[in-house]
């Protein structure tokens, strides 16, 4: 039985297609620059790479270059269309409308109502949908909403000090986000310690960044908050960024809200911090080359992780392990070298020879003999939860 997953961006649509139960990846691939003059597509199978440059006028049209690249005549994995049992989203934020759910009116209508929480990713998901629903009615659409891996996070770590009626009708509280990577991470450290009654703490660290705690496979507190924009610094978004400082620049930029918004959730982070990228490998090199400003936003950024990390200590009571993923987690030797430096009171040692040997995409255990708590380096396995949840979703498992 075939699922495919999809990964969305406004301009891209990223897929991979497993065969469950087996969970075998048959396939990836992707396109960029969707609705532009020429899109650039991409497709591996079996090992084998096929590259193509065409016009893709929305995600429908993606989607069906996708379904045409895995059912091809010459390299090829599926005979037809009918083979993909379902399509399974990694979508973000619904609100009360969390978990995995078949992709109905009533859940387009609350992305689209929410859109503000996630600007950079609600918009284009309901819009994609719904052109898949019309153009494929025949195959199903499961949303994996990222905030259901924290649907355990108690209230002492989930509300916000404001009025409880905000909370109740209004939904205003620490949703959380990155689940699907924090559920593997979780998952994939209990099978490589061979234990359950686990504390954990996941470090997510990429393009976007967030810590979640973890007690026995149960998230209890992540810093994303109400929306993906809080928490941590990310590549271009704020993080934490106190409300009362927005009359201020209301009133000395002559911006209006949105604008101050959209520089707060676009213009900011790794790229307004260091004035050179987004990008964080861009911003190591700078730094390296003696640029202040681009060491000043990493400095800033393993500090924002240094906090997160020990209030979920406390939270957890000390941790068996502490996982490193992501973009940054995984090839970061720095960013991970500098997040555990000097913590030898809290039990954390970096093994300085394995951390810095740690090939790229590898999984490895990089904390000292002398470590009381584990430190690992997993690539994190996004689309392989959601090709999961996707499966049960629809009763196909």
């Amino acid at each position: 039985m075939k699922v495919l997953v999809a990964n969305l961006g406004s301009t891209s649509f990223k897929y991979r297609l497993f065969d469950l139960p087996a969970e075998t990846q048959c396939a990836r691939g992707g396109i960029d620059r969707i609705g532009q003059a020429t899109s650039a597509c991409f497709v591996e199978i079996n090992g084998r790479k096929e590259e193509s440059s065409q016009q893709v006028p929305d995600h429908a049209a993606a989607v069906q270059i996708c379904l045409d690249q895995l059912t091809h005549s010459e390299y090829g994995c599926v005979q037809s269309v009918s083979e993909v049992a379902a399509i399974g989203f990694k979508a973000v934020f619904a609100g009360n409308l969390s978990g995995v759910r078949v992709v109905d009116d009533e859940l387009l209508a609350k992305m689209q109502d929410l859109s503000d929480i996630a600007p950079a990713h609600n918009p284009m998901y309901v819009k994609a949908m719904k052109q898949l629903r019309a153009a494929f009615p025949h195959i199903p659409l499961v949303a994996a909403l990222e905030t259901a891996f924290h649907d355990t996070i108690p209230p002492a770590n989930r509300l916000y000090s404001i009025p409880l009626e905000w909370a109740e009708q209004y939904e205003i509280k620490r949703w959380g986000f990155h689940g699907a990577s924090h559920r593997f991470l979780n998952t994939r450290i209990e099978q490589l310690l061979e234990r359950k009654d686990l504390k954990v703490i996941t470090c997510h660290l990429g393009g976007s960044n967030s810590l979640c705690a973890a007690r026995d496979g149960k998230s209890q507190a992540t810093s994303m908050g109400m929306s993906p924009q809080t928490g941590l610094l990310q590549n271009n978004r704020v993080g934490d960024f106190d409300p009362f400082a927005l009359p201020i620049l209301l009133r000395k930029t002559g911006k209006t809200l949105e604008q101050i918004l959209e520089d707060l959730s676009s213009k900011s982070g790794l790229l307004g911090l260091s004035g050179v990228s987004e990008d964080a490998r861009d911003v190591e090199q700078a730094a390296a080359k003696g640029n202040q400003r681009a060491t000043l936003a990493l400095d800033v950024f393993v500090a924002s992780v240094r906090q997160y990390l020990g209030a979920y200590l406390t939270v957890l009571g000390g941790a068996d392990a502490i996982v490193f993923s992501g973009g940054i987690g995984e090839n970061s030797q720095l960013v991970r070298a500098n997040v555990c430096k000097n913590m030898e009171w809290a039990g954390i040692v970096l093994d300085t020879v394995k951390n810095n040997g740690l090939p790229r995409g590898s999984e490895s255990r990089i904390s000292s003999t002398s470590s009381r708590t584990q430190i690992w380096v997993v690539p994190t396995n996004e689309e392989i939860v959601v090709a999961r949840q996707t499966a049960e979703a629809v009763g196909l498992k």
